[in-house]
């Protein structure tokens, strides 16, 4: 494929050539290629058959988790999240090894503890990892979710944008089942700090342990605001946001 240049930007077909707008600018393609019926059907496709039936499974498992989070996930995304996620549930996928090909699930591999740690600190936002932005440990109780930082000077221990003046903290306590996509999720009230020398305690407690079955997933958001006559705003649509997922059980 290529990348259109020029001051015209199409988007549609033309003359066999289709032209779409990514994140990555305009693009062309030519149209074309294998019938669908040929694909569904014919014994020559069937390794291509068994790769779109767990593709569909691993889209399906990362919109799972996008949902599951959905109130975090509007304030720290980049815009390739879904094609990483997606990325990263195949990843999981390959550690089901009780099915066949084409039949392999997230919810099967996310059982190991393989696939547990590949989505360990899976940062939603990759323009704003956590270990970058937050420069002192953090502890979490698995038990109730609470995520406490101790002895913190923000304006030491934190890496921030120059324009900001607040950070806010918040975590989520979620149980997802991968395998049916039903979730429950608690999340923490919001600690908001000034950006100075000061030393705080940060406690963020969830509301109340996520009923349900499946997995246990803790998240740690980090908002950052810039205040101006007693209002905060945030900063430049999120892009300095902090969405990590801390811990896998």
């Amino acid at each position: 494929m290529g990348k259109l240049k020029g001051i015209i930007k199409l988007e549609g077909t033309l003359d066999g050539l289709t032209f779409y707008k990514s994140p990555d600018g305009y693009m062309v393609r030519t149209k074309g290629g294998v019938s669908k019926n040929k694909i569904m059907n014919d014994p020559a496709f069937a390794r291509t058959r068994e790769n779109l039936s767990e593709f569909g499974l691993n889209a399906k498992s990362g919109k799972a988790l996008r949902n599951s989070i959905g109130p975090l996930l509007n304030r720290a995304k980049d815009p390739k999240l879904s094609s990483r996620m997606l990325k990263m549930m195949s990843d999981i996928k390959n550690y089901d090894s009780s099915s066949v090909r084409g039949q392999r699930s997230v919810y099967l591999g996310i059982d190991t503890v393989e696939g547990k740690q590949l989505l360990k600190g899976f940062d939603f936002n990759v323009r704003a990892a956590l270990q970058s932005i937050l420069r002192i440990p953090y502890a979490l109780d698995t038990a109730t979710g609470t995520i406490s930082i101790v002895d913190f000077v923000s304006q030491e221990q934190l890496g921030y944008p120059e324009s900001a003046t607040h950070v806010s903290f918040r975590s989520a306590f979620v149980n997802l089942d991968f395998e049916t996509g039903i979730f429950d999720s608690s999340y923490s009230p919001v600690s908001n700090l000034p950006i100075d020398n000061s030393v705080s305690v940060v406690t963020l407690i969830p509301a109340q342990v996520p009923a349900g079955t499946g997995t246990q997933l803790y998240l740690l958001l980090i908002e950052f605001f810039q205040e101006v006559n007693g209002v905060q705003y945030p900063l430049r649509s999120g892009a300095f946001n902090v969405l990590n997922l801390v811990e896998v059980v």
